[in-house]
């Protein structure tokens, strides 16, 4: 019976990431077609088009920078209801936008709460998710982002004859209502509970994800936080934790492959398709190594005290570098052609290869608290002290 009860908690858990990366992926990817038709209806300038799409981008920066204070606040569960119901408030102002200011200012806000989504969801995955599925929740929730920006592409593409834009902003309101209707049945996580002395409501929370071990789990946490006072962002660059810091803004082969085959196509100036199989292989591998894992290990990697703010900061870095490369493309691809602006690419790639090839840990199945000591013990699991221990013999 435990079973499937942990069963049922980690579908819900995962349903409910996945649905907020859906609306998430959607809101990024429907201005691209609505942007051609706000164009002719603003008679938008150039910079004007870039203020736009960059809009987004700054209010994500600023969301994540701030999600961290906010679930240590009000916890993950009222800050993804924020999250949702902002979708859906936000989604609407930008569909019924009557001048270029109004549009920006929607947009900003949306960038807003989908830079808290992108902090406070893994760690909410992290912490009510069965062990046993925490990493396969995580990497779901990524693929439901990309997912979403794919019905976004297709919706705009579908309302594209009506060149009704207002439509194509607006339907991201609706997913993003229902959402946030199923997370006020959700509790939040136990390790929340327990911060804010809610014992009572951390035991019913550890009951639906680890029902066998509840009263361990539950010990656990409560040490943890009695003996981790405060947690502040310097802490993170400090050891043991400068290691967890350095390792999560770090497939990694297929893209290293992609990288060399790109290359290969703007130096010989082969067919279209080879460039085409390229870019499809190099987003596959994105999508199924860093673009996935990072999640996971943003989520998981820092102790309680820190897991908020960790996310944030790791999170806002990603964003920060994803804005970088989003500006700085064009400029590269001018300056150093096709072939040398992949080479960099394969270039970086294959350096974060060798990082994580070193230094990554393995995570799957293992408890927070677990992970939590992997970093304090220098890099090693405490399993893998208990032996080392074991194996040195007194001296005779």
């Amino acid at each position: 019976m435990s079973g499937e009860r942990t069963q049922r908690r980690g579908l819900l858990v995962g349903l409910t990431a996945a649905s907020l990366g859906v609306v998430y992926g959607y809101g990024l990817s429907n201005i691209v077609g609505a942007l051609l038709f706000i164009t002719d209806e603003f008679g938008l300038t150039t910079r004007q088009q870039e203020l736009v799409t960059t809009a987004v981008v700054l209010g994500e920066i600023a969301g994540a920078l701030g999600a961290g204070v906010l679930a240590n606040l009000i916890g993950c569960k009222w800050s993804m209801v924020l999250v949702a119901a902002g979708y859906a408030v936000f989604a609407l102002l930008g569909a019924m936008s009557d001048s270029v200011p109004m549009l920006l200012v929607a947009r900003l806000l949306l960038g807003l709460t989908i830079g808290v989504s992108v902090v406070v969801v893994p760690v909410f995955v992290a912490e009510s998710a069965p062990a046993s599925v925490r990493g396969s929740l995580l990497v779901g929730y990524q693929v439901a982002t990309v997912f979403g920006i794919i019905v976004g592409y297709l919706a705009c593409y579908l309302l594209a004859g009506s060149r009704d834009w207002r439509w194509m902003l607006a339907l991201a309101a609706v997913p993003a209502a229902l959402v946030a209707l199923l997370l006020l049945r959700m509790p939040d996580t136990a390790r929340w509970y327990v911060l804010k002395g809610r014992v009572a409501e951390a035991r019913r929370a550890l009951q639906q994800v680890e029902p066998d071990s509840v009263e361990r789990e539950l010990a656990e946490i409560s040490a943890a936080l009695a003996e981790e006072s405060g947690g502040t962002f310097v802490e993170m660059l400090r050891r043991p934790y400068l290691r967890a810091t350095a390792f999560v803004l770090s497939g990694i082969g297929t893209m290293i492959a992609a990288d060399v085959l790109l290359v290969v196509v703007f130096a010989v100036h082969s067919a279209a398709i080879f460039g085409f199989i390229g870019v499809l292989l190099f987003t596959m591998g994105f999508t199924f190594g860093f673009g996935a894992l990072v999640w996971v290990y943003a989520g998981e990697s820092f102790p309680s005290r820190l897991r908020s703010m960790g996310s944030s900061a790791m999170l806002t870095a990603n964003l920060l570098a994803s804005a970088m490369v989003a500006g700085l493309f064009l400029t590269m691809l001018h300056s150093l052609s096709g072939a040398g602006i992949f080479a960099v690419f394969g270039v970086f790639a294959v350096g974060g290869f060798a990082f994580v090839y070193r230094f990554a840990p393995e995570t799957k199945g293992r408890q927070l608290e677990e992970i939590r000591h992997f970093w304090e013990n220098d890099g090693r699991w405490p399993d893998e002290l208990s032996t080392a221990t074991t194996d040195v013999q007194p001296c005779r």
